[in-house]
């Protein structure tokens, strides 16, 4: 897990994008997700309908998908903000970060993340984490860029199958 100190302004790049938060599920959406994921996971299945809608329906947590700024507007990425309260204070958690290959060094993910952590700012939240796998190194490089920090930290998964 990571801490955010303050973020990179945005760069000429994150403006081919923009970035929204998910209120609707559509056609459109479900299959840019459906190609997504499999880019982020080898072992989760893509979202169904229903799932996405259910994601985009739940407190406490904010989809945001970033788009084409011109053309199709297609959606290239997206990431999962999570926010809660615990009896030390409020959490904010960042999920599910991915961008896709074709517009991978854009500024999507910088935009993606420039969104998250401003919208844990306005909750309330003063730290966010996320995790990420050593090998994902450019997601790693853009993090750190953006003024996350690792942390000297154990991660543990129960796993129950």
């Amino acid at each position: 897990m990571t801490e955010q100190t303050s973020p990179e302004p945005p760069t000429a790049a994150a403006e081919s994008v923009t970035v929204d938060a998910v209120t609707t599920v559509t056609p459109e959406l479900v299959a840019a997700v459906g190609r997504l994921v499999p880019q982020l996971s080898s072992r989760a299945a893509p979202p169904t309908a229903d799932e996405l809608t259910a994601v985009a329906a739940s407190p406490g947590q904010t989809l945001f998908v970033s788009r084409t700024a011109s053309g199709d507007r297609s959606v290239v990425g997206m990431l999962t903000l999570v926010i809660y309260r615990i009896p030390t204070g409020l959490r904010a958690v960042i999920e599910d970060v991915v961008v896709d290959e074709s517009a991978r060094g854009a500024g999507a993910g910088a935009a993606l993340m420039s969104a998250a952590i401003g919208a844990a700012r306005e909750a309330g939240a003063h730290e966010v984490d996320l995790t990420s796998r050593p090998s994902r190194e450019a997601a790693n490089r853009l993090y750190s860029r953006m003024g996350f920090e690792l942390r000297d930290t154990n991660v543990y998964r129960y796993n129950r199958s």
